[in-house]
């Protein structure tokens, strides 16, 4: 065991918990007042209920029977069986076994937290907490399986370092098939739905930033250089998806905004998520602006193709991390990280590029065939959505008997 490793990590699995509540901020900033506390609990209730949920079964399933180049793990640490303080388990040898699963659930639960962006204002509480308890034992598990825990994309020689495709093309795949069943908000479309409070969304952005030094830097598992050059890109792709995202806003509409700042920033650390531990040098520059030019763009398709992306988890999340899962194929630098290989534009030829696209799309398909199933049989039991009067009076008040701001609607 390495104490600098150790240290380390439980540094960053407290950085990773803190963006959830970060995540919650940033969306409850950008819906209606009356709808902010609605948002807020989704996001917190996430960090209860999916942690027990990992705890109990979802983490063998991710991690069971590592390097079997299979679709999931067994069944050999159910419960948290033979999951302890000494070192040694094959992926991250020199920190305690039980400190990579706890820094694992930190992902495990602010994955099916990003959902809660796509469906806000009108998706029913019972309904969401039933869908992404579910979600996570039959989508994340195996998608984390396939990738970090050497399943078949790892064997196949796909690389994400830090869930490009295990956590963003996941839960954004999720996230469409989910709204194309739960519908448009009552007035989509026909009358404005501006953030509430876009200073909330400022403080939310500003602690993803933060926190996603543990998501990327601590995907190292060790206090090393891979770490540092991680951390340094995670900086960087998000300054640049900022830039991006503000200019390309500037040109088109003649006005930068906040929210774009935040967006645009958010839309750099999606893209560089995956590229964290393979890419160097003026790479992660690159990486960012494109993705905060490119997601811009993309939040219009909901537009084009009339689906209600509430907080633009599409555009961001998953245009985003395909992206950079994509991107990753032509700026990877086998110097950077042995584990890696060279992209096309290093000399590496397109294999790595193919890879990566077999990894982007069987991720998206799988997650959005069977979010779209679990989504259809929840509705036709439960139902997915609130109704009009809740919907119109805000959940805030109707699900929750509370409001964020006495005295206010809207």
């Amino acid at each position: 065991m390495d104490s600098g490793d150790t240290a380390w990590m439980l540094v960053s699995t407290a950085l990773v918990l803190f963006m959830t509540p970060g995540l919650a901020f940033f969306y409850g900033g950008m819906v209606r007042s009356k709808n902010v506390l609605a948002m807020l609990m989704q996001n917190f209730m996430a960090m209860g209920l999916l942690a027990v949920l990992w705890a109990l079964v979802g983490f063998t399933l991710a991690f069971g029977n590592v390097g079997d180049g299979g679709i999931i793990g067994n069944l050999d640490f159910i419960g948290l069986r033979d999951v302890g303080s000494a070192a040694g388990f094959p992926l991250a040898p020199t920190i305690p076994f039980v400190l990579f699963c706890a820094y694992q659930m930190t992902f495990a639960v602010i994955t099916p937290a990003l959902i809660t962006g796509a469906t806000a204002d009108r998706l029913k509480f019972n309904a969401y907490l039933i869908f992404i308890s579910i979600w996570l034992v039959v989508v994340y598990s195996p998608v984390a399986h396939w990738v970090f825990a050497g399943g078949w994309l790892a064997e196949l020689g796909a690389l994400d370092f830090a869930g490009g495709a295990v956590v963003h093309i996941n839960a954004g795949a999720a996230a469409l098939a989910l709204i194309l069943v739960l519908g448009h908000r009552h007035g989509w479309g026909t009358e404005p739905m501006p953030p509430h409070s876009l200073p909330l969304t400022m403080l939310g952005t500003g602690i993803l930033w933060f926190g996603w030094f543990g998501f990327n830097a601590g995907s190292a598992l060790g206090a090393n250089g891979i770490a540092a050059q991680a951390l340094m890109n995670t900086f960087l792709a998000a300054s640049a998806g900022m830039l991006g995202w503000v200019l390309a806003e500037r040109v088109r509409d003649g006005h930068p905004t906040s929210l774009g700042a935040a967006s645009g920033a958010v839309a750099g650390l999606v893209a560089i998520t995956p590229c964290a531990g393979f890419v160097g040098g003026m790479s992660p520059i690159a990486i960012g602006f494109l993705a905060g030019v490119i997601c811009l763009f993309a939040i219009s398709l909901k537009t084009r193709f009339n689906y209600d992306d509430s907080l633009d988890v599409i555009g961001v999340h998953l245009v985003g991390g395909l992206l950079g899962s994509m991107l990753l194929g032509l700026f990877a630098d086998a110097s950077v990280n042995e584990v890696g290989v060279d992209g096309l534009l290093l000399g590496g030829g397109g294999e790595l590029l193919v890879d990566q696209l077999v990894a982007s799309v069987a991720t998206f398909g799988f997650s959005f065939v069977v979010s779209l199933a679990l989504a259809k049989v929840i509705d036709m039991t439960i139902g997915l959505r609130a109704t009009l009067d809740e919907e119109l009076e805000g959940l805030d008040r109707t699900v929750h008997a509370e409001m964020a701001y006495a005295g206010l609607d809207g």
